[in-house]
């Protein structure tokens, strides 16, 4: 922020300081005394030596603004100045990555100072990312890094234009010859194929842990979870028709993608899939339909109808010979919990080895971090 802050100010003075050398009349000198008065710039979030943040907002016509955050469950009031800026310090916010958003006459929008933002289908939240010390898995850190790579390509299964995002890890551009193990790494239905980095950090989650050689290095495809746009959970047609789509695409496109630019591992000792919410959904459901490609399943706050499962829970021998890992979780305030309670129950009276993690935590990005921080180290062992 304090970089953009810097730039801001100096355009703003480089351009008043040419109108001042050249006016050819006191009316030609009046516009740039006036250009100096300008509005002025808005810092928000601005984060303090303490972990203190204020929140500030320009919103001269707004009868009530306050800010809601995913550290607190309360909102917080804002003030108004005279000239129309409305504003908040909030003590001492935990270390983390947190979104928030203002109310703005009962509106939820984004933060327009803060130039990070959530991705989502429907953006209303912005980012506070505060770095912990010492630094959580998912800070940035002074280690090797890898490269996120951004994919728009033309799906032949679906007929129209789709996006990816690749992540490939330290030192992949350094070698010609060494293939990697796949992760197929997959979003919840409010947000995009990107928002695994934007928001989960994934990229820098990966880094440090390989760094620590508590990761094997892989590659990770982010694909675009909602092949037919946002499928309402109550939509049982839809939903089926989405997942049918979702699955076709990844196997007659993405995969295809990933196999033809990057060194990727053909064998499915070598493959992953796993995803948090709706994408628990679509790593259980293909995953186990397709353990011909796939031999480490996880799902974080996923549910899955086990209608759509069951040759592999059927075949539980067959099913255990082939998984390497059916890796579950979910928070103990997680709406979806009593789902993956009974999931659970069925795996266990079927015979089907799984690893089940009940944590603390609601349905949030908090919480899906620390999963894959602790999935990832599983993998490809």
């Amino acid at each position: 922020m304090k970089f953009t802050v810097t730039c801001l100010l100096f355009s703003s003075f480089a351009l008043t300081q040419v109108s001042a050398q050249t006016p050819t009349s006191a009316a030609d000198a009046k516009p740039a005394v006036q250009r100096r008065m300008q509005v002025p710039i808005t810092v928000s979030p601005e984060i303090g030596a303490q972990q203190e943040v204020t929140f500030r907002l320009r919103a001269p016509q707004a009868q009530q603004v306050s800010v809601r955050g995913q550290w607190d469950s309360k909102k917080l009031e804002m003030k108004r100045d005279e000239g129309g800026l409305w504003s908040v310090e909030v003590p001492s916010i935990p270390a983390g990555v947190w979104e928030y958003s203002f109310i703005v006459d009962g509106l939820a929008m984004i933060d327009p100072a803060n130039p990070q933002m959530k991705p989502q289908r429907s953006p209303s939240n912005s980012i506070l990312h505060i770095p912990g010390t010492p630094a959580n898995v998912w800070d940035f850190q002074s280690v090797p890094h890898g490269t996120v790579h951004q994919h728009t390509y033309l799906s032949k299964a679906l007929e129209k234009q789709r996006e990816a995002w690749v992540y490939t890890p330290p030192g992949y551009e350094a070698s010609a010859e060494k293939t990697y193990p796949l992760l197929v790494l997959q979003h919840g239905s409010g947000d995009r194929h990107e928002t695994w980095v934007k928001h989960g950090k994934a990229h820098w989650i990966l880094d440090n842990l390989i760094a620590r050689g508590k990761v094997k290095p892989m590659i990770v495809l982010m694909t675009d979870g909602h092949p037919i746009g946002m499928v309402p959970r109550e939509m049982a047609d839809k939903r089926a028709e989405s997942l049918a789509a979702y699955q076709k695409e990844l196997l007659e496109d993405a995969l295809p993608l990933v196999e033809e630019h990057y060194r990727v591992s053909h064998e499915r000792e070598q493959r992953a899939i796993a995803g948090l919410s709706m994408g628990g959904w679509q790593a259980l459901s293909t995953g186990m339909n397709h353990l011909e490609r796939f031999a480490w399943i996880g799902s974080f706050s996923g549910a899955v109808d086990e209608t759509e499962i069951q040759t592999a829970l059927q075949d539980a021998p067959g099913t255990n010979a082939q998984l390497k890992l059916l890796w579950i979780a979910c928070g103990d305030k997680d709406f979806l919990l009593d789902r993956n309670t009974q999931l659970i129950s069925t795996l266990k009276a079927k015979g089907l080895q799984h690893e089940w993690h009940l944590t603390a935590g609601d349905h949030s990005w908090p919480v899906w971090r620390d999963y894959l921080a602790k999935f990832t180290p599983k993998l490809f062992q």
